[in-house]
């Protein structure tokens, strides 16, 4: 049986005999051929949390209470397989809840028993056909003004194309945007960026005047000229990145060869922070990594263009953004390092092939996103197609193939060890532990990578010659 049809089993077994509709998304997606739906919203007329308890129990699931201001409760398989959100009937009936909603996709019911018709009153049908996002009245995102961001959301999720009137509606409601949660502006943007759409939605959240307001660092990019190696503004420059990490994303061995493409996805794959991945994590970065440019821009009397320590100060801009974001500390640390390393490894294309020194001193300096700032880089050498773009791109693409691997290995082990443990190193060399023994065990961490020294006795025979 599928989570979906589970579910419905566990819904209509506690519920079916109540007042209760599926509203929202559910139904949406179903109508539009999606069988796959897990999450319900429902809609009770009567106790919600007597209800919610009462399916928790029949179904074996957990229950636990959303929101104290508007009475929902949650309740979520032990599985994890699927979760219903249960709703307090709004108004004198379902018809006037439907009416309170964003948008008339979003705005259409159907009875949790089944058998009876589609409660439809605002049209939500016939804009499924058209692929049409329509507001199911002239102030619906008045009560709500996040839901101008749920519109970019919608478009990019849905692939539909909102209407005049929603448009003009967002661009009206962008400046409440301030009087918003932050952790709810991060949910909606990270929403955004999860779909491969991102580039177009960041694109329409600038059209609209919303990123002015929720992230207006990024929307400062727009119109910042560079030097002639780009043929982009920072901020086309930026979006163009982002379309390009996507693409690598989908086929890393276009770019990368066959050989590690499981690796990469499996990467991305991984929980970061937030219920983020590190694919959502990554694409945040793209979007901040020169977030810095308009601060450090300098033109010098030849007119040659350069933004000097963009990437140091872009570090502490990226996390100082993700903090107002609510973002937790290991998204905040893992942008800031994303952007403080993303022009490490252009800087040894000159030094290419690399020695295992080399190599070595790179991925230990970018640290645990050494594999995803190596990623980065190279989306952001594809979008850069200024001066001699044909050249530059293929001696960057040549290094990348090159680290790739042994970046993705650091990554699944772990930065590579001393042969031999701290205090065997005090006890063969008779010394005292402290911060002389932590930098002779980090020498031979970095010789164990290289080779110089791969046994315990080279080790030793290496610390003894570092100390005389």
């Amino acid at each position: 049986m599928s989570a979906h049809d589970e579910a419905l089993v566990a819904l209509r077994g506690a519920l079916g005999g109540r007042d209760c509709w599926i509203v929202g998304g559910a139904v949406r997606d179903r109508l539009r051929g999606r069988s796959d739906v897990a999450d319900f919203d429902l809609v009770l007329d009567g106790d919600v949390r007597e209800a919610a308890r009462l399916l928790a129990r029949s179904a074996g699931a957990h229950a636990f209470a959303l929101s104290d201001e508007f009475g929902a409760w949650r309740v979520s398989a032990r599985s994890g397989d699927w979760h219903a959100d249960l709703n307090p009937l709004r108004g004198a009936g379902i018809e006037a809840d439907l009416a309170l909603r964003d948008f008339t996709v979003n705005a259409i019911a159907e009875p949790l028993a089944g058998g009876g018709a589609l409660v439809d009153p605002l049209g939500g049908v016939g804009d499924l056909e058209l692929r049409r996002l329509r507001l199911v009245a002239a102030d619906a995102l008045e009560s709500d003004p996040l839901r101008a961001m749920r519109l970019v959301r919608l478009s990019c999720e849905l692939d539909f194309e909102p209407d005049g009137d929603a448009i003009s509606a967002a661009r009206d409601v962008a400046p409440r945007l301030v009087d918003i949660a932050a952790e709810r502006i991060y949910a909606e943007l990270a929403r955004i960026l999860a779909n491969d759409q991102a580039p177009a939605g960041m694109r329409m959240l600038g059209a609209l005047g919303l990123t002015a307001v929720v992230l207006p660092e990024l929307d400062a990019l727009g119109g910042i000229g560079q030097s002639h190696y780009h043929h982009l503004d920072v901020g086309e420059h930026t979006l163009a990145v982002l379309s390009e990490l996507i693409s690598l994303e989908r086929d890393p061995s276009s770019v990368l060869g066959a050989a590690h493409g499981e690796q990469i996805q499996a990467l991305l794959d991984e929980p970061l922070a937030d219920d983020l991945d590190r694919r959502v994590a990554l694409r945040i970065g793209a979007l901040l990594h020169d977030i810095a440019k308009p601060l450090t821009r300098t033109v010098a009397a030849d007119g040659r263009v350069a933004f000097p320590s963009h990437d140091e100060l872009g570090a502490q801009l990226a996390r100082s953004m993700m903090r107002r974001l609510r973002a937790a500390e290991r998204m905040q640390s893992y942008v800031a390092a994303l952007t403080r390393h993303h022009l490490r490894l252009g800087f040894l294309v000159h030094r290419s092939p690399l020695s295992r020194a080399d190599l070595y001193d790179y991925l230990d300096a970018c640290g645990p996103v050494g594999a995803d700032v190596t990623l980065l880089s190279i989306a952001d050498r594809l979008a850069t197609r200024g001066a001699r773009a044909s050249e530059s791109i293929e001696s960057h693409l040549d290094l990348a193939r090159e680290v790739i691997g042994e970046a993705l290995l650091w990554h699944a082990e772990g930065p590579p060890r001393a042969p031999l443990a701290g205090d065997q190193l005090a006890s063969a060399l008779a010394i005292e532990p402290g911060p002389r023994l932590g930098e002779l065990l980090a020498t031979l961490a970095r010789a164990r990578f290289t080779g110089e020294a791969s046994t315990r006795d080279e080790a030793v025979a290496l610390a003894r010659s570092l100390i005389a």
